[in-house]
């Protein structure tokens, strides 16, 4: 099974990690930022993820350092369960309606990290969440997972639907990417390792 636990502690977060790729989509998920924590919840259920995070940060400061530093940590485990990526399926893209809201997903296991992030006419604010924060999580992810990431907000008017869009489509895309493909030999690039 291809999964990794891992242990990240500085003096502005203390996370702990696992991530498994071949999971049903279970969460146990504590950052002690509720909106946060619902849309870690949304990717591990419909990436059929299991995902365990709890962070202690410093949110008496705010709820950026116990983003991004969520973000690191689970691109590093991600990257590590994926191992050598032999038959990896490698690319996928999704397209995901919430009510008013859609997005597209697009993702590359290329082992060279690039976020391309086009989502306007958010509001500052969901509850207490700082929703500029979305794109942070994703691009500590994607620096540190060695992965290509596109997310496409086409429209919306609903500041939580949009982004929960982005984060539901984003584990259906990476579920489909990471899902083993039989007629893969080996790894998927003419290069020979990604």
């Amino acid at each position: 099974m291809r999964k990794q636990t891992i242990r990240r502690a500085t003096a502005e977060t203390n996370i702990t990690a696992a991530f498994s790729l071949d999971g049903s989509g279970t969460p146990n998920i504590h950052t002690g930022i509720g909106f946060f924590d619902h849309m870690l919840t949304l990717l591990t259920k419909h990436g059929l993820f299991d995902l365990s995070v709890q962070c202690d940060g410093d949110l008496e400061v705010d709820q950026h350092h116990t983003v991004e530093d969520t973000g690191i940590v689970l691109g590093q485990a991600f990257k590590q369960a994926l191992g050598d990526k032999t038959g990896i399926t490698r690319y996928a893209t999704v397209t995901t309606p919430m009510d008013e809201a859609l997005a597209s997903v697009s993702v590359d296991i290329s082992g060279r990290p690039y976020l391309v992030y086009h989502v306007d006419g958010l509001k500052e604010k969901v509850g207490s969440f700082d929703t500029e924060l979305a794109e942070e999580f994703f691009q500590a992810f994607v620096n540190h997972a060695g992965i290509t990431l596109h997310i496409n907000l086409a429209y919306g008017s609903n500041t939580h639907h949009m982004i929960e869009a982005i984060f539901k489509g984003a584990g259906r895309a990476l579920d489909q990417a990471v899902s083993i493909n039989e007629r893969v030999d080996g790894i998927p690039s003419t290069k020979g390792s990604l």
